[in-house]
């Protein structure tokens, strides 16, 4: 399809994103513990407040709403925001591996734990097992779908450097508009820092935001970070960069449940690995653009999608 890619689309994008997460970084859940049986009951479903997520995250919803569920969603800054309550007040994340992965690593042994993220989906998997049994954490199917943090210049910026790929920018120093976490992350500024040799200075605009998209289009920072879905860039004359030394690990997407609420509600097993399924890159990145770029809600772009898809009824 043609997407109508423009400034003002991106420039539109936050306030979708708060409109969609009208409750807030607010995790605290009614009094009522969610002790139905499978087949219905309250269900509280929790994410980051930015487009991707936010269009995934209604999938998850209208296919729990389909199920006869009483389907709560909150949208928050951050992953450590929802993780403090998940499992408890939060049943259900959409996830990404590394993501989740690493987050639950820093957790349970701190900020200097050694990652056991990598691009091998396989072996991420494997090695963020233990702390998934111990945080009560059961993962469903992995999609083909994977969205990586990934890094923009402006095109007239890569053509007058000779900037194709970040290595490029090994030895300069460069301000980087970002989302408030990439602090010390291997797959964000400490990656860009000791496996590229970047010297980073972070300005945390958001991750995909229009305040970053600006930041770079006038200058101020010279590199932003975006999503390998992001399908806003060509018209704003703006251009991922390589990431030819590979510190993105495997941000394949994933439902996240509550291992008590799943042994509780089966029945939401199926329906999402049928949704994880029928999304990959090509696919998933149109989605977004009709979000980000036409403007239409994340709820009815959704609920299209699994209606002509027959994931809901």
């Amino acid at each position: 399809m043609t997407l109508r890619r423009s400034l003002l689309a991106a420039a539109l994008t936050g306030g979708l994103l708060f409109t969609a997460a009208c409750s807030g970084d607010d995790l605290a859940k009614d009094d009522d513990a969610n002790d139905d049986s499978s087949g219905g009951g309250k269900v509280t479903l929790a994410s980051q407040s930015f487009d991707e997520a936010a269009l995934v995250t209604a999938m998850y919803a209208e296919i729990l709403d389909d199920l006869g569920y009483d389907v709560e969603t909150k949208l928050v800054d951050t992953r450590s925001a929802y993780l403090s309550e998940f499992p408890g007040s939060v049943d259900i994340v959409p996830e990404y591996v590394a993501g989740l992965g690493d987050q639950l690593n820093t957790d349970a042994n701190g900020e200097d734990a050694a990652p056991i993220s990598s691009s091998d989906l396989d072996a991420t998997l494997e090695a963020m097992q233990p702390l998934l049994d111990d945080k009560g954490i059961t993962l469903l199917d992995t999609s083909g779908a994977a969205s990586q943090n990934a890094y923009f210049v402006t095109q007239a910026y890569s053509d007058d450097n000779g900037v194709t790929k970040l290595s490029d920018l090994e030895g300069q120093s460069i301000t980087l508009a970002a989302a408030p976490d990439c602090t010390g992350r291997d797959d964000c500024e400490a990656g860009l820092i000791d496996v590229y040799g970047i010297d980073i200075t972070l300005l945390p605009l958001g991750y995909a935001s229009p305040q970053t998209y600006q930041s770079v289009i006038d200058g101020e920072s010279q590199l932003g970070q975006t999503g390998t879905l992001d399908g806003t860039l060509d018209d704003q004359g703006l251009v991922l960069l390589e990431d030819d030394r590979g510190i993105q690990p495997a941000q394949n997407l994933v439902p996240a449940v509550s291992s008590d609420f799943l042994a509780d509600h089966p029945d939401v097993e199926a329906p999402l690995n049928a949704l994880m399924a029928a999304l990959d890159n090509a696919t998933l990145g149109e989605l977004i653009a009709q979000v980000t770029v036409d403007r239409e809600s994340p709820e009815d772009v959704a609920e299209k999608f699994l209606e002509d898809n027959g994931l809901v009824d």
